[in-house]
């Protein structure tokens, strides 16, 4: 069963060259991962800070 609508390469805007390559693709994960973490222990940080400086 051949259902894929793409039948040439011929005028393709993108290749993805680390489809295979899973270091590659692991390496990304990671980045992305360690940034998505990243934002939200600086945005917990700013939060308390933030809570601290509320008058009680």
């Amino acid at each position: 069963m051949n259902s894929a609508p793409i039948t040439t390469w011929e005028g393709a805007k993108a290749y993805f060259t680390f489809a295979d390559q899973p270091g590659v693709l692991m390496l990304i994960s990671a980045l992305a991962l360690a940034a998505c973490v990243g934002v939200l222990v600086s945005m917990v940080r700013h939060e308390t800070e933030c809570v601290k400086k509320l008058p009680n």
